[in-house]
Parts: structure tokens; C-alpha cells; sequence
């Protein structure tokens, strides 16, 4: 795997790969000493041209326990606010050596130009590109799935038959695009609720069901997950809802409707939460909420994709 570019791209083989592998990566975790020699002489970069602190410091710990030199680029005070290329910026950092980019950027699309330019010979992995896709969070979600529906017996697992509510500000949501992809990808079934200001008019390409009425999906849907989305307000320009007591009334996840929805089911949240707005604080801070589990799995899986863009090609296991 030299990219990592879009959940799109990886077939039902290649996600089960990054997934099994990542928990090989978790096992390192359980250890006395958290660090592979993997990347041991390998130069990983967090290039960020937006604000991040889940992911960037997910990376940097995932590449640091394979042992990789990590430098971390923030685009703020750099020569990027001096009018510098991502091009320019891109080619300066191959020339001191980058073996890995780690990229977010607001451009949707950015990773994959800077992987098909030929202006660096590095592996890029996209850390979250504009509205477009977010990989390495649908598969920390989907690792965080597999785990909590088949436990033990995850490795090897697909998700085949897992019911999916994705809840929230569909419309500006890389976390929602990546994850639909790649869920359907491993066979659950996935369906969306939004009002309808907060849904893509591509929506349909998704392979989506798509619901207006938060209660009524959960009683057709009976989820297996529930996935809320952040309400992006630093993307929106206008109005997209009346208020927020209106959006959280209709399309949060409060205590009363938390407490409707099947006993098996688990709760997911990207990060960071807009607590009393898209979720209530008795949903996430209930057993059944996967919020932290999910930065932990994080680091793994992002361990696992480092090592499959960046050692993959090499003999041996982890």
C-alpha cells in the first residue's frame, strides 16, 4: 500500500489488512515497552494546514512507537502564511529527507494531487482533506466496531449485516463520506439522518439510506451503531438549522432518545462534542459510548497504516 488516500480505493481485502494488522499494533500497547523497531531510520511528517489535535498527536504517537523520526509542520507561522506552494513547501520537506506525509489540508483533493505529482517520492497518508475524506478516522471506526460487536473474535472479521445510523452535519463531514465508503465496503448497511440543509446533494452516490426523522430511523433502523456527527459551524456561512435548541431537539442525541434506542446499541462520536447540542452528556458518557475508545484505537490503526505505506513491502510481520 503506498497511499492511503480514500476509504474509496481500499477493497474488502486491503481494509481487513490495515484492520488485522492494527491489532497486532494494539497488542504493542498492552507491552512494558510500547515501541517496534519498524521505522527505526524513517522520517514521517505531520504536514497540517489546519488546526488538529486528535489526529496530529495520534500520528505523532503511532510513528513514534514505530520508532520513526517524526517532525510535526504547522502551517500557521510557517513560510505557508508567507505565500509558500503546498508544492513548494512539499518538495523542501522531501529534500530534508521525508519518507512519509502525513497531510491535512482545507482543499479537498490536496492529497491526492501531492501523491500523483510526482513532486515528492514519500508516502502520503491523508489525515483529512477539505469535506472530502478522512481514512485513517473511518477505519479507527470501524477497528472500534469490530471490537465492541465481536470482541475476541474480531481479527479476521468483517462487518457484514451491522446496522449504521450516521446522525449530523452530513453536508460538511469527511468522517461521514470515509466511513460510509469503507462500512459498506465491509458490509454494514448504512443510513444517514440529517435535515435536509445538512445533506450533499450527491448524497445518493454514498449508497446510503437516507432519513430526515431521527425517531423514525431509529425504529426502522434498530441500529447496531449510532454515529454522531460535530455540527461544523467554523464551514458554515449561513444558517443551516432555525437554532440550536431546535437541532438538538430534532437531530441530537439527547437523554430521553438515548434511552429509546436498543440496549446492544453503541454510540460513536468523531470528536470533539458539542455536548447539549449534537449529544447528551448521559449518551457520551455512558458504557455503551465508544468516544474513547475510539482515540485509543486511533493511535493502533494509524500505526497500522504508517507501517503498510511505509514498510509494507518489506518481509516479516510487525
Amino acid at each position: 500500500m503506498r497511499h492511503l488516500l480514500s476509504t474509496a480505493d481500499l477493497s474488502r481485502d486491503d481494509a481487513l489488512r490495515v484492520l488485522d494488522v492494527a491489532e497486532d499494533m494494539a497488542d504493542v500497547a498492552t507491552r512494558q515497552v510500547k515501541k517496534l523497531p519498524t521505522l527505526r531510520g524513517t522520517t514521517v511528517v505531520n504536514l497540517f494546514y489546519e488546526d488538529s489535535t486528535r489526529t496530529r498527536i495520534s500520528f505523532e504517537a503511532a510513528a513514534k512507537r514505530l520508532s520513526a523520526d517524526v517532525i510535526n509542520f504547522a502551517a500557521k507561522g510557517s513560510s505557508v502564511s508567507k505565500g509558500e506552494s503546498l508544492k513548494d513547501t512539499a518538495q523542501t520537506l522531501a529534500a530534508m529527507g521525508a519518507d512519509g506525509i502525513v497531510l491535512r489540508h482545507p482543499a479537498s483533493g490536496a492529497p491526492r494531487v501531492l501523491a500523483d505529482s510526482g513532486w515528492v517520492d514519500a508516502g502520503i497518508v491523508n489525515a483529512g482533506d477539505g469535506t472530502h475524506e478522512h481514512p485513517t478516522q473511518a477505519l479507527l471506526d470501524a477497528f472500534t466496531m469490530r471490537r465492541r460487536l465481536h470482541g475476541a473474535a474480531s481479527r479476521g472479521r468483517d462487518l457484514d449485516g451491522v446496522e449504521v445510523l450516521i446522525v449530523g452535519d452530513v453536508l460538511h463531514s469527511r468522517v461521514a463520506r470515509s466511513n460510509a465508503w469503507l462500512l459498506r465496503t465491509l458490509g454494514a448497511h448504512v443510513t444517514v439522518v440529517a435535515p435536509p440543509t445538512l445533506l450533499p446533494v450527491d448524497v445518493s452516490r454514498f449508497g446510503v439510506d437516507v432519513h430526515y426523522d431521527l425517531d423514525e430511523a431509529i425504529a426502522a433502523v434498530r441500529p447496531d451503531v449510532v454515529m454522531m456527527l460535530r455540527i461544523q459551524q467554523e464551514r458554515m456561512h449561513e444558517a443551516f438549522f432555525p437554532n440550536a435548541r431546535e437541532y438538538a431537539r430534532s437531530w441530537g442525541l439527547g437523554a430521553a432518545r438515548f434511552r429509546t434506542l436498543p440496549e446492544t446499541t453503541i454510540v460513536m462520536h468523531p470528536g470533539p462534542m458539542n455536548r447539549g447540542l449534537e449529544i447528551s452528556d448521559e449518551a457520551a458518557d455512558s458504557p455503551r459510548s465508544t468516544v474513547r475508545d475510539q482515540v485509543t484505537n486511533g493511535v493502533a490503526v494509524r500505526m497500522a497504516v504508517l507501517y503498510l505505506t511505509l514498510a509494507g513491502d518489506r518481509e516479516g510481520t510487525p
